[in-house]
């Protein structure tokens, strides 16, 4: 199996080394330099640009930030589609707006290739053990032919729909995850400023109907211990905006979310935006909190 990866940050890297382990060696890229010299130092083989890395693959993932660099994956200058890309199945990992890539699709169709969306539930020590969760979007025949490169990085593969179905489900998942932690924020910031303490908020809401795993996963930062990095606030503000955009277009009033985008964006533009997502608690209360 010829395989391409485009996208070297921190998930994109995870899966060339789980790749590796099974014998596959991505033809890759990364528009960052860095990021390419990083991967040339691993051992990996880094091609000049994407449409180098489809011509040298039958299937290709994607996976980076946001969806204009996507786009311009496929159509920009020595992209994917400047080349002949008939029979190659792209594997979009990305977490995009679902119209994104159903406009690739089309693209892409008339051209003689196809695309899934595939963006994928977990972190970095996840994708090492081979337990993502796929959300699949896409045509069947075009998800049984990817299953097997797929089945290589996850634990499961839920097929959601047609092309688009697995980036509305990211989506929904991540706006659900940025109005938990808004509300775990302000309720901790609430109760602490009238004199309860926080790790005893803590031990209560690990044990209500409250607990879930991300609160699990975040307990130890709370209560003070070193910050581990998930998903960095910048790209969930990102994720929260498609979402808003998406439900917009489809009439959903989201009235929490746009809270929760507010407090993101001020995040952001104080500097935090390279923090994991679970800083936005301690965010809340020490820069927007205002004493009396």
């Amino acid at each position: 199996m010829q395989v391409g990866l485009v996208g070297l940050g921190r998930m994109g890297t995870a899966m060339a080394a789980r790749l590796k382990t099974f014998g596959i060696e991505p033809a890759a890229w990364d528009i960052s330099q860095d990021a390419r010299y990083r991967a040339l130092d691993a051992g990996l083989r880094v091609l000049a640009h994407p449409r180098a890395v489809a011509e040298a693959s039958e299937i290709v993932i994607t996976t980076i930030t946001e969806d204009n660099g996507v786009r311009m994956l496929f159509t920009g200058a020595h992209g994917f589609l400047e080349g002949d890309v008939k029979g190659r199945l792209f594997i979009e990992m990305s977490t995009l707006r679902p119209e994104t890539v159903r406009g690739l699709a089309g693209v892409l169709g008339m051209r003689g290739a196809a695309i899934v969306d595939s963006p994928v539930l977990g972190s970095i020590p996840t994708v090492l053990e081979g337990k993502l969760l796929s959300l699949a979007g896409g045509d069947a025949k075009d998800i049984e032919r990817a299953r097997p490169l797929l089945e290589k990085l996850t634990r499961a593969i839920v097929h959601l729909g047609g092309v688009g179905a697995g980036h509305t489900m990211k989506l929904a998942v991540n706006l659900v995850m940025a109005n938990y932690l808004q509300a775990l924020a302000e309720g901790l910031a609430m109760g602490v400023e009238n004199g309860l303490q926080l790790d005893q908020m803590l031990d209560v809401f690990a044990n209500s109907p409250l607990a879930n795993g991300i609160l699990a996963n975040k307990l130890p930062r709370l209560r003070g211990g070193p910050e581990t990095m998930t998903l960095d606030l910048k790209t969930l503000r990102k994720d929260v905006q498609s979402a808003l955009a998406t439900g917009a277009a489809s009439g959903v009033p989201m009235p929490a979310t746009a809270g929760a985008l507010d407090a993101l964006a001020s995040a952001n533009a104080a500097g935090w935006g390279e923090r994991d997502i679970g800083e936005i608690v301690a965010f809340l209360r020490e820069q927007m909190v205002q004493r009396l």
